[in-house]
């Protein structure tokens, strides 16, 4: 399993949110010191998040998304508001190596085909469950798809990879959503990232047990419940 550690990015600073709450943000500095750091500790992949490009479907922080692409030379994957084939040919073309279609996946189906068609696997998807639908817009919206409803047309539509997020769980640090990973894991023939309240070694082995594909830790990393190193070894 691939531990994804996340860095989201706002006003070019690394930060965190709050169940996804922008008034709730934390700052933790220069990302690309932190990535540095996932180098250090042995990472090979990399979640971005540009969460001022949520809001405006621009790429306000590619300069900074590109340093750590350039000075890591990890895998990197971003998401955050992209919506339209020129952000996401800017992102690709660019030297990043996988983007995350979320709300745009939900509302454009054809804007997701046609991603899928030109770049294949480097298209993942967000699928953010908020009471068992799909959220978008941020998390400020619950949509009226359910989670394996979406998952289902996803899969058929020829996505490979979905990073699924339990947003109850994302940033609380009370442990990740496990059923519904194991679950999901084993009725879709995709790779699942698992993505929102990572944050123990226990959560990461179960996850592990659970056959998944990869896990991001966000917080926990931050905070220092879960170090790095030691979750890369025990995903493997």
């Amino acid at each position: 399993m691939i531990i994804f550690p996340a860095i989201d990015i706002y006003d070019a600073k690394a930060v965190r949110l709050y169940k996804g709450e922008y008034d709730k943000m934390t700052v933790y500095g220069d990302p690309v010191e932190i990535a540095r750091d996932f180098v250090r500790k042995g990472t090979t992949h990399i979640h971005i998040v540009d969460l001022e490009g949520a809001k405006s479907g621009e790429t306000p922080n590619l300069e900074v998304v590109l340093k750590i692409k350039k000075e890591t030379g990890l895998f990197c994957e971003i998401g955050g508001g992209i919506r339209s084939m020129a952000v996401v040919k800017k992102y690709l073309e660019s030297g990043l190596d996988r983007v995350i279609l979320g709300t745009a996946a939900v509302s454009d189906e054809e804007f997701l085909k046609e991603a899928i068609d030109t770049y294949g696997d480097r298209i993942a998807v967000g699928a953010d469950l908020k009471d068992g639908f799909v959220a978008v817009k941020g998390w400020t919206e619950k949509s009226n798809i359910g989670g394996k409803e979406f998952f289902a047309k996803m899969e058929g539509l020829g996505v490979r990879t979905i990073i699924c997020t339990d947003v109850s769980k994302d940033g609380a640090m009370q442990g990740t959503n496990r059923e519904l990973y194991k679950e999901l894991n084993k009725e879709f023939n995709v790779d699942i990232v698992a993505s929102g309240g990572v944050s123990s070694l226990e959560d990461i082995i179960a996850l592990k047990e659970s056959n998944l594909y990869g896990a991001i830790v966000g917080k926990a990393y931050y905070t220092g419940s879960v170090d790095i190193s030691q979750a890369i070894e025990v995903a493997r």
